[in-house]
């Protein structure tokens, strides 16, 4: 996929990833059984996706506003260490982690679909969402991803975010 140079010069100083979850890495629905347990589909190219990211030195974080075993054993499997769960006030949990690492808003990008990701987005210097997102997340979203939630929107992110340092580091 080719992306603007603009959005491409702008990844290339990204140095922190902070990555909602429902309706980014999913798609949003809530699976149900009758015993009141809950199941979770995750895309498998976001994961290689995040794992590459990784291995890039771009670290990434998650805040989700539900708790959900699921995510935080997902996230962890793909080597995520910094994983929040649990709390809709995301504003706090994105400022704490820029300050303990030093970051400048440049340096940080963030995915969200939801209202409450646009506290995420105020701290952020580039900002991504699904195109399923609410209509207040995609205006305020530098790049509306072309693949949907759940199925390789957050792979798109990470590839951006890879070329971008490939070519950053190779010129």
């Amino acid at each position: 996929m080719t992306f603007p140079l603009e959005l491409r010069t702008r990844a290339a100083a990204i140095k922190l990833f902070v990555s909602d979850v429902d309706g980014v890495w999913t798609d949003g629905r809530i699976m149900v059984h009758a015993d009141g347990t809950e199941s979770t589909t995750f895309s498998i190219l976001d994961g290689l996706g995040i794992v590459r990211l990784l291995r890039t030195g771009i670290e990434i974080a998650v805040i989700s506003g539900r708790r959900n075993p699921a995510v935080e054993h997902r996230a962890r499997r793909l080597g995520i260490e910094k994983i929040y769960l649990g709390s809709l006030d995301k504003g706090p949990l994105i400022r704490e982690l820029i300050a303990a690492r030093g970051l400048q808003r440049e340096q940080v990008a963030t995915i969200g679909d939801d209202l409450p990701d646009l506290a995420m987005f105020q701290e952020a210097g580039l900002r991504f969402a699904p195109p399923s997102a609410v209509s207040e997340v995609r205006e305020h979203a530098d790049w509306v991803t072309r693949a949907t939630a759940g199925h390789g929107a957050v792979r798109e992110v990470c590839d951006l975010l890879i070329s971008a340092h490939a070519r950053a580091y190779t010129t």
